[in-house]
């Protein structure tokens, strides 16, 4: 079997193999036959060392694609269902899942930790415990979720991370109101769909920051007011809301630098989302006395804030009724022995989404 590889964390280029095979199938699993693979940023800040993954592995954590074989004791699924792949399955039954909060589960991350490929040189993880850049996947049932016939798998593949956690950032955690004002910084896939959520809840100005001029056009296209570089965010902030800041804020990049200028450019008593993933060693600072006196809440959105199988069908009801706009999301498409080059369109910010189709 096919699957792109990282050898050791920090290498920059996957290598495709075809020596790879999905193991690990039995009782409560599932194997997938994957056609279609979204590349998130996540994908790079794992490979980066920025997000915690054992190597090798194979990335990739959005996919959808037929299931080919049932394990014993897996109910609602059979050979030939089509399926988005969901990176984080809420077990039901812990603490989080009891209490409404299904995006919390932990029960997800302990496959991170468990090798579902093999080469003749030894285990092979797969990133989030999927590995969506391989021509199979063996995964928990709980990680294949079914969709119906209409929805194409590259479509289906971005619902399986980037739009879920963008369009949820909006519409779960910031809860937003008609006629307020927001401000979205950074504008890859998830950035867009934040967008996107915004404009759906009827926000009245919606601001893109970007430092690449394509992603902020691309803003504008999908709903933004006015598109701005970092640096113009302050005048657009004056003019707007006449210097008192935004409504709610998305920090949709990662990084304490950006979080605290989401912060900075958030009204008093307005709600700044921190939607991007960074690393355990970046700190965000923040004095005890503005935490007080500015009353700002800071609203971590993870997943997209709610339960994922339910914002999977909220999602293809907006893309159907063209409430959304998925498939203008994907701006490059590639095969799997391309992966290389999907990874420098993420990372000089060439593409949105570039679709893996395997």
């Amino acid at each position: 079997m096919r699957a792109a590889v990282l050898q050791e964390t920090g290498q920059e280029k996957l290598e495709v193999l075809d020596d790879v095979d999905a193991v690990g199938f039995g009782p409560g699993k599932v194997r997938i036959r994957v056609r279609a693979a979204g590349l998130c940023h996540s994908d790079l800040s794992a490979m980066s060392g920025v997000l915690p993954q054992p190597a090798p592995f194979v990335p990739g954590h959005e996919g959808a694609g037929e299931i080919t074989e049932v394990g014993e004791g897996v109910t609602g699924l059979a050979a030939g269902d089509r399926v988005v792949v969901c990176w984080l399955p809420a077990c039901g039954a812990c603490p989080s899942c009891r209490r409404g909060q299904r995006q919390l589960c932990l029960a997800g991350f302990m496959n991170a930790g468990t090798a579902n490929f093999r080469r003749p040189g030894g285990d092979v993880f797969g990133f989030a415990g999927t590995g969506t850049f391989a021509e199979e996947v063996v995964v928990d049932a709980g990680c294949a979720v079914p969709i119906p016939d209409d929805v194409p798998f590259d479509i289906a593949a971005l619902i399986g991370c980037g739009v879920t956690t963008g369009l949820g950032a909006a519409l779960n955690t910031a809860d937003l109101e008609a006629g307020s004002s927001v401000a979205v910084i950074g504008c890859g896939g998830v950035g867009i769909s934040a967008v996107q959520g915004a404009r759906l809840r009827g926000a009245a100005e919606i601001v893109a920051v970007d430092p690449v001029p394509a992603r902020r056009e691309a803003a504008l296209r999908f709903g933004a007011t006015r598109a701005v570089a970092p640096e113009e965010l302050a005048d657009a902030r004056q003019q707007l809301t006449g210097g008192e800041g935004f409504d709610h804020v998305f920090e949709v990049v990662g990084r304490s630098a950006t979080a605290r200028t989401a912060y900075e450019n958030t009204r008093r008593g307005g709600t700044l989302v921190v939607v991007g993933a960074g690393a355990m060693d970046d700190h965000l600072h923040l004095n005890m006395f503005e935490l007080f006196f500015d009353e700002k809440r800071i609203l971590p959105s993870m997943y997209g804030g709610g339960d994922v199988v339910r914002s999977y069908e909220r999602t293809i009801a907006l893309w159907r009724a063209g409430r959304v706009d998925l498939a203008g999301l994907i701006t490059h498409r590639v095969p799997l022995t391309g992966i290389n080059d999907a990874l420098d369109q993420m990372r000089t910010g060439t593409a949105l989404r570039t679709c893996v189709e395997i």
